[in-house]
């Protein structure tokens, strides 16, 4: 990694005509010889006849639904900043989810404001434009054109988003002289929240976090379209590992992760949250994102992973499967009855539902089934009503999806698990059992075994679609699918 001239200020906060050297660096200055040889001699890049993003007309329509929210308020949301990794190495950037929603628009520093008009809303969208040629930030900065690579004019944003866009070095100074009732979304900009310090209230703050947080339930076309996408390049991540298993038993976890990590890269634009590719008992934590363990013949792997597309959206899919490509007879049994589980919550998925229908549905047979078992002296409702089954089940049935892979999150819980199910919405189902390595209170035989099955469902007008029912999930299916996929 090459090293540049500037320290890790922001480039907005830099002085105007000079730019600091970095401690160490090899070269002692700039001369003014070369500041001037680096002003000239550059072509006009300027792009002419851009077309507004897909989501442009969406995102509008978002904006005019907040608008009249919070009528006579100023909005101001945020897409956040670079994080620092380690000394001068940044985390890669992902802007916030209330942004990205509101514009398409996915730049650090990047901040919507809607400013009040007595009928509703102007929308701006405050952004870095292109480093300037003539002090020379776009060579000497860190985060200059030359280094991190070219940004879109003002006037290329303008035609992108369908938005007007203004210098964001501006915002913080006057949001400090802004005057009237002020929301913003907390925790992705200090500078923007400096400038707002004495004119928000976290209460007023906390309810458009939560107004935004429920708009996003129902998905329109656009997202559907998105999320479709995601878990079609999901499945052939799934796809690309069952190939390489023999690679990943001669290595580790860590080969399934880096197989399925390319095609989220290629394809999307990241994974959507950390990949679980746990093996043997590690499928027995549910959030087992270390993926350094060995991957054995005749154990199980639980794979958790969703690509994220490019918009943002993200999958989230998850397959238990025999690393030898054949479940063994209590493998099967513990997968069959998980699998039973979810056709179970499933079918409970439909418009008018609770969405607590299908959690109650999927936890029903697997406290049958524990019942069935021995592991749990019933009746069934008695261990339900007491929530007994939860030493194996662990986690909730499911959650919504979008643009955050638990989406919705701070949506009221009225609206959300005490809600009712609307087409358009989309959520996981993903029943599991989980016997713990160490648990005396089951026969050794099943110690040390994970399942979970997990599909994206989409609530429809007369039911739901499973989108990524192109990963199939019956075990004998799965054992078929295995068998063609390793040749």
């Amino acid at each position: 990694m090459a090293d540049e001239l500037t320290p890790e200020t922001p480039e907005e906060e830099q002085p105007k005509k000079t730019h600091k050297q970095r401690k160490n660096g090899l070269y002692p200055g700039v001369s003014d010889e070369l500041a001037e040889n680096m002003r000239s001699g550059w072509a006009d890049t300027e792009l002419h006849g851009l077309e507004p993003i897909a989501q442009a007309a969406h995102t509008a329509a978002r904006r005019a639904a907040l608008s009249a929210r919070f009528p006579g308020e100023r909005l101001v949301v945020p897409a956040g900043r670079l994080k620092i990794r380690s000394n001068d190495t940044e985390y890669p950037f992902r802007a916030s989810t209330e942004y990205a929603y509101l514009t398409g628009d996915q730049t650090e520093n990047g901040v919507l404001v809607l400013e009040p008009t007595t009928d509703g809303h102007t929308a701006t969208v405050y952004l870095l434009p292109r480093s300037d040629r003539e002090n020379g930030e776009f060579w000497l900065s860190g985060q200059g054109e030359l280094w991190v690579g070219r940004r879109h004019s003002l006037t290329e944003a303008e035609h992108l988003l369908g938005i007007p866009a203004k210098d964001v070095r501006t915002l913080p100074e006057e949001l400090a002289e802004a005057t009237g009732p002020v929301r913003t979304v907390r925790g992705h900009d200090s500078v923007i929240e400096a400038a707002l310090t004495d004119k928000v209230t976290k209460e007023r703050d906390e309810e458009l976090r939560v107004y935004l947080s429920e708009a996003r339930a129902v998905k329109d076309e656009f997202e559907i379209g998105e999320l479709q996408k995601a878990v079609d390049s999901t499945v052939r991540g799934f796809e690309d590992v069952v190939k390489v298993l023999d690679k990943a038993e001669a290595t580790s976890e860590r080969y399934i992760e880096g197989t399925f990590f390319l095609r989220a890269r290629v394809e999307g634009n990241d994974v959507g949250y950390g990949t679980i590719a746990a093996a043997g008992p590690h499928a027995c934590t549910l959030h087992w994102v270390r993926n350094d363990g060995p991957v054995r013949s005749g154990e199980l792997l639980l794979l958790d992973a969703g690509v994220e597309t490019h918009t943002l959206y993200t999958a989230d899919v998850t397959r238990t499967l025999p690393v030898n490509g054949r479940y063994s007879e209590i493998q099967r049994k513990i997968y069959d009855a998980v699998y039973e589980s979810q056709e179970a919550g499933i079918a409970a998925v439909k418009p008018g539902a609770k969405f607590r229908d299908f959690h109650d549905a999927s936890q029903h047979v697997l406290a049958e089934k524990l019942v069935e078992w021995g592991l749990l002296e019933g009746p069934v409702e008695r261990v339900l009503e007491l929530g007994l089954q939860r030493r194996w089940t662990l986690h909730g049935t499911g959650h919504m999806l979008g643009m955050d892979v638990h989406d919705c999150a701070a949506a009221r819980t009225e609206a959300y698990v005490d809600g009712t199910l609307e087409p358009g919405m989309c959520l996981t189902v993903e029943p599991g059992l989980y016997f713990q390595a160490d648990d005396l209170t089951v026969p050794e035989e099943y110690r040390g075994i994970g399942v979970r099955i997990e599909d994206d469902i989409l609530v429809t007008e007369d039911g739901n679609r499973n989108l990524s029912a192109g990963l199939p999930r019956r075990s004998d299916e799965v054992e078929a699918w295995m068998a063609r996929l390793k040749g």
